[in-house]
């Protein structure tokens, strides 16, 4: 599929929460709500101006969890309640957002679309804009939960560290062939797999069970920064490469916002797994958060498997395991 000049200046994101359009809405145009919520995790917010109607001024600072602030300056460029944001981001970089907002029964679509004033100032933005536009709808929808009582996603985390460069974890994890030696749990193999590393690509694999079952699962690449991070959607699929339910848990989410980091120390990684329900209804958010005992045990097993590789033996294996 061929890739427009427009799209190549794009940053789009979208989550589906469980809150209504008119609390959605709420939370994009009040101040009170906008300062808890907006920017990547661990900032904070201190608003000069905020006029929400057509031509208005939204400027403030974002302070960073480091202590560095960031200047910003956003002119509302249209606003069509309760649908449609448009706003103009006049500090640099400069990029024209458009927010929309669509109802879904008692759900809401927000769309994100971030455009920059060229390729080579999109792509520099890249790096940090795709984590934090979803870190920003993890706050935002933390904070919805707080304000209509839904359900909120826990998310699991977990590390380990390896006695191995982050460039050789990196290659453990972004080339197909080391990818099967490990990935899944201990009794099974990938068989068949496909991999397009990039953003915007997937990883297609099939696992063998023992008793010769086939379970298809899927990455979607959303962000990849080289030995550093990568984040994907993680599904289940079919031998075509569609999304499917758990086998064997139907009220396990379709999605899961999965974000791998590597943190190299002192000759060691420290590899950070982070596992987040999206566009997941309650139900399914629930069967998520009931589940963490199990995902400790799936991950560690293909955790532990990683590191038995005989790559990463050539050292003694990390006190972790």
């Amino acid at each position: 599929m061929s890739v427009s000049k427009k799209e190549n200046k794009e940053i789009n994101s979208s989550r589906i929460f469980n809150a209504s359009r008119d609390l959605v809405w709420e939370v994009w145009s009040r101040p009170e709500h906008l300062a808890k919520w907006w920017g990547p995790k661990g900032f904070k917010n201190t608003f000069n101006k905020h006029e929400f109607k057509n031509g208005g001024v939204w400027s403030f600072v974002m302070h960073g969890p480091d202590g560095t602030d960031f200047q910003n300056e956003m002119v509302y460029v249209e606003i069509m309640k309760p649908s449609k944001i448009i706003l103009d981001h006049v500090t640099q970089p400069k990029f024209k957002t458009t927010v929309t907002f669509e109802e879904m029964g008692k759900r809401t679509k927000v769309n994100f679309n971030m455009l920059f004033e060229s390729e080579q100032i999109c792509d520099a933005v890249k790096n940090v804009a795709i984590l934090g536009n979803e870190e920003n709808f993890d706050r935002m929808e933390a904070l919805m939960c707080e304000m209509n009582g839904a359900v909120l996603p826990k998310e699991f985390i977990l590390t380990r560290t390896y006695n191995a460069s982050a460039e050789l974890m990196w290659k453990m994890w972004t080339e197909p062939t080391h990818m099967a030696k490990w990935w899944g749990p201990k009794e099974v193999k990938v068989g068949q797999y496909k991999m397009d590393f990039c953003r915007g690509g997937t990883y297609h694999y099939c696992m063998i069970t023992p008793d010769g079952g086939e379970m298809w699962g899927k990455f979607y690449y959303l962000d990849i920064v080289k030995n550093k991070r990568m984040m994907f959607i993680n599904t289940f699929s079919d031998k075509n490469g569609g999304m499917t339910r758990h086998p064997m848990s139907p009220q396990w989410p379709l999605q899961l916002l999965s974000t791998i980091s590597f943190e190299e120390q002192s000759n060691k990684t420290k590899l950070t797994i982070r596992w987040y329900p999206i566009n997941a209804t309650e139900d399914e958010i629930k069967h998520f958060n009931d589940g963490h005992a199990s995902m400790n045990q799936g991950w560690g097993g293909s955790l532990e498997r990683l590191g038995s590789l005989p790559e990463l033996t050539t050292c003694p294996v990390p006190a972790d395991f």
